[in-house]
């Protein structure tokens, strides 16, 4: 698998315009730099999702985390070639010549339907039990990717809270103004950092995901499609202008 050189770029020109911009206005970086904030803000943040999610989808969304920045192969010209090889290997041998390709295939969602199509299943069969498999996987990663999107609703939430806690904090030493410039910096500094992780890091994650989802949707729709029409006995080139109309 690849880097994601847009997820590198996107996260370094976001960091870049806020802490450039507090540089440029004759703030320090020091000054955004806050322990206990962060805290505050990720620590609450990360409890909430915990607390809303069930064990396996929050399992899914941390591994899920990894395409962000490298995204599994998703190669649709590719899986075009290989179900048009597929069709005519099984006009000239059979349906039953597809089982030692069943037996290597490395795609766990193909290597199902490719069984199914040597078991000599109908191809209503074979649609019907490959779109159930399909919305199962769909319904599956989207519940892990909103777990981002969950997460970017509750951080700028949390982040107000912890200004609200600051601002406690300055109006219990109104007394005593050397411990007012602490309380005020977390204060605001919380917010940053809730607004800053929702619209910068959690809710593009999210929304990544969610992109990356789709384009597997799609492949496997297009595997449905042309392991269905291998069934019927359709002609190898029509099978492949049936699925370039999946990328075109």
């Amino acid at each position: 698998m690849r880097v994601d050189v847009l997820t590198l770029l996107g996260l370094l020109i976001a960091f870049a315009a806020i802490v450039g911009g507090n540089w440029i206005e004759g703030g320090r970086v020091g000054s955004l730099l806050q322990f206990t904030a962060f805290v505050i803000v990720i620590g609450g943040t990360f409890g909430a999702i915990l607390l809303q999610s069930p064990l396996p989808v929050f399992m899914r969304a941390m591994r899920m985390l990894l395409w962000v920045f490298r995204p599994p192969a998703i190669d649709a010209e590719q899986q075009i070639k290989e179900i048009v090889a597929w069709s005519q290997l099984a006009r000239k041998e059979g349906l039953l010549g597809l089982e030692s390709v069943s037996e290597r295939h490395e795609d766990p969602f193909a290597k199902r339907g490719l069984q199914l199509l040597v078991d000599g299943r109908e191809p209503e069969m074979i649609r019907a039990i490959m779109e159930v498999e399909l919305e199962s996987y769909e319904e599956n990663a989207i519940r892990a990717a909103k777990v981002y999107e969950a997460a970017g609703g509750y951080a700028p939430t949390i982040g107000i809270l912890g200004a609200v806690m600051g601002l406690i904090h300055v109006m219990e030493h109104l007394a005593d103004p050397s411990k007012l410039g602490e309380g005020i910096a977390v204060a605001f500094v919380a917010t940053i950092y809730g607004v800053g992780s929702a619209n910068l890091i959690l809710l593009p994650i999210a929304g990544k995901l969610k992109a990356i989802i789709h384009e597997q949707e799609r492949v496997k729709e297009m595997t449905i499609e042309g392991l269905t029409a291998i069934a019927e006995g359709e002609n190898p080139r029509a099978i492949e202008t049936k699925l370039r109309g999946f990328i075109e």
